[in-house]
Formats: structure tokens, C-alpha cells, sequence
């Protein structure tokens, strides 16, 4: 009896051993309870660092951001998960080592550009290589300029990166930056542009021939594309430039504005709307959905972390690009 008794307390001494308590903010193992919350939580004090803290799982900053970023928990989650306070949490988020800087790629890149905004005041530009699914640079701004996307392209090139095509949006004066690199307009954001002046559902048919015009660019070559907006012209030339007179003033002007902005956005696009087709040994995007479905991904899971500050915002999302560029 007195054998089977010291070998029951012998192996409740390793068991107590092994499970002992471990300050949660210095490692110590100089920890005593001492006594319990209202909740009835069993609280601890560390002997070394003289702070007081609740049992519980221990908590690894590294591990809670994995949680907090790809898990879609938030912060109260997270805190109702480990018994402590959302304020603890975050403490431990703002430690855990986050990937703030993107690889860059050795081989040439088809570089995808664009810009997603966070409200009015801030936004993100991301530099995306189409081949290698990597975001090559992510940075904030105010505004999506044509100076800013200029800056950073030469930036990526002065660090050795071998840019062989760009794909990017219409916006104005974009395209026509970049005389030494093939440069790809998005053809839906072309479609986007056409929806936007003549809406989803025009009147006219001249409009509704050009909205269904342009919805086959994505599916068409050049040769074709062009051959089929030539016919739409020589059969509603006379409608496009129908002119009304203002009474009041007595001056002429345009009488179908929309549908002539919406053509004109086109015949204005057509040298960059088929660069992939003239230069088919780069294997160049004709879209820039992959960096927007990156957006959506994103957004999504911020949505998960609402009222974020801009500072706490950026870097989960420096983090969602260097993580998924690796």
C-alpha cells in the first residue's frame, strides 16, 4: 500500500511538473495563484516580473495574427477564446511578426496595376506580376496619379526587375506613359466605360448596337473588332452627328453626347485593347481580374475586422499581399 501510494504521488508530482504554469509576458516559471476573479477565473502572479494575469491558454502573438488574418476571428472572438480582454489582444497582435515586404521576382514580369480605395481620403496601390502571382509593390496614396504609377515602375526597374508588358485601366494619359514597354488597356474596364455612358439598358439603337459591340472585346480579335465598329459608324453616322440649336443662345451642339463620348472612348482605347494579341510570345493578360479578385479577397476579410485604424488597415493588408506572394 505505502509502494502504490508513493508511486501515486510520484507521478502526480511529474504531472504537476510538467503542466507547471508559465508567465504569460516573461516565461517565468515563478508563478503562484492568487485567488480568483468575479468570474470565477483563476488568477496568477509572477514571481519575476511582479504582473498578475489569468489562466488560461498561452497566448503566441504569432499564432493570434494567423487567427486574426486568415481565420476571419476578430478580436473578440479571439478574446472570448482565450479568456482575456480584447485589449489584450490587440497588445499581442501589434507583436506578431508580420511579412511587410514583397519578393521580387528573377524572370521578366507582365506587370497588372491598379488602385483600390478605402473611403475618399486613402487608398492602395498595388504593382501585381501576372506569372508569378506576386504583388511587387503595395503602398498608400492619397490619389491614383500618373506621376506615382511612373515613379514605381521605374523604381521596380532600378531594383532589376525586367518589365515585358503592363496591364492597367483607362485612365487618362495612363496608357500613352510608357513608349518602351507593351501596354495592355483592361477591356473590361473598357466594357465598364461603354455601360457607364449608355447605361445597361439604351434606348437608341445605335447605342444599343455599340453596348453589344462592345461586349464581344473580350472575345474577338483586332481585325474583327474594328471591322464590326467601322459598320456600326457607316450606319449610324448620320444619327451621331445629328446637332441640336439652343434657342436661348442660338448655339449648335451634339444632340447624342453619351453616344458619341461612349464611340469616340473606343476608336480613342483600340491601340491598346489588343496589345496581348500583337505580341502573343508574352503571354500578356487581356483583363486585370487578377489583381481585382485579389481586392475582393481582401476587402472580405477586412470586413471581418471593422474599425480598424488606417495604420492597423495598411499593414494587415501589406501582410495579405507579401503572404500570398510567397
Amino acid at each position: 500500500l505505502k509502494i502504490a501510494v508513493a508511486l501515486t504521488l510520484q507521478g502526480f508530482r511529474e504531472v504537476k511538473t510538467f503542466e507547471h504554469k508559465k508567465c504569460f509576458f516573461c516565461g517565468s516559471k515563478q508563478v503562484k495563484k492568487n485567488g480568483h476573479r468575479d468570474n470565477g477565473k483563476q488568477q496568477y502572479h509572477c514571481g519575476s516580473c511582479k504582473r498578475q494575469f489569468i489562466g488560461g491558454q498561452r497566448l503566441n502573438p504569432n499564432t493570434l495574427w494567423q487567427r486574426y488574418s486568415e481565420g476571419k476571428q476578430s478580436a473578440a472572438q479571439l478574446a472570448a477564446q482565450y479568456g482575456c480582454s480584447i485589449k489584450t489582444i490587440r497588445r499581442h497582435l501589434s507583436k506578431a511578426a508580420t511579412q511587410g515586404e514583397c519578393a521580387l521576382p528573377q524572370a521578366p514580369v507582365n506587370l497588372i496595376m491598379d488602385t483600390t480605395y478605402f473611403g475618399r481620403k486613402w487608398g492602395v496601390m498595388v504593382l501585381y506580376d501576372a506569372i508569378s502571382k506576386r504583388a511587387l509593390s503595395v503602398l498608400e496614396v492619397k490619389n491614383e496619379t500618373i506621376e506615382r504609377y511612373r515613379q514605381e515602375v521605374a523604381a521596380l526597374q532600378e531594383r532589376g526587375v525586367v518589365i515585358q508588358s503592363i496591364i492597367c485601366d483607362g485612365k487618362s494619359g495612363l496608357l500613352g506613359s510608357f513608349l518602351d514597354i507593351p501596354v495592355q488597356m483592361c477591356q473590361f474596364h473598357q466594357i465598364k466605360i461603354i455601360v457607364r455612358h449608355l447605361t445597361r439598358k439604351p434606348k437608341s439603337p445605335a447605342a444599343q448596337a455599340l453596348r453589344t459591340l462592345s461586349l464581344t472585346l473580350t472575345g474577338t480579335t483586332q481585325a474583327a473588332f474594328e471591322a464590326a465598329l467601322k459598320r456600326w459608324y457607316e450606319q449610324y453616322a448620320a444619327f451621331l452627328n445629328e446637332r441640336s440649336v439652343n434657342e436661348k443662345t442660338g448655339h449648335s451642339h451634339y444632340t447624342h453626347k453619351r453616344l458619341r463620348t461612349a464611340y469616340n472612348s473606343l476608336k480613342r482605347h483600340l491601340p491598346w485593347l489588343f496589345t496581348c494579341e500583337r505580341f502573343p510570345e508574352l503571354c500578356i493578360p487581356n483583363t486585370t481580374n487578377l489583381l481585382e479578385g485579389k481586392f475582393s479577397e481582401m476587402k472580405q476579410l477586412l470586413r471581418c475586422h471593422r474599425g480598424l485604424k488606417k495604420e492597423s488597415k495598411l499593414r494587415f493588408i501589406k501582410d495579405y499581399f507579401a503572404k500570398n506572394s510567397s
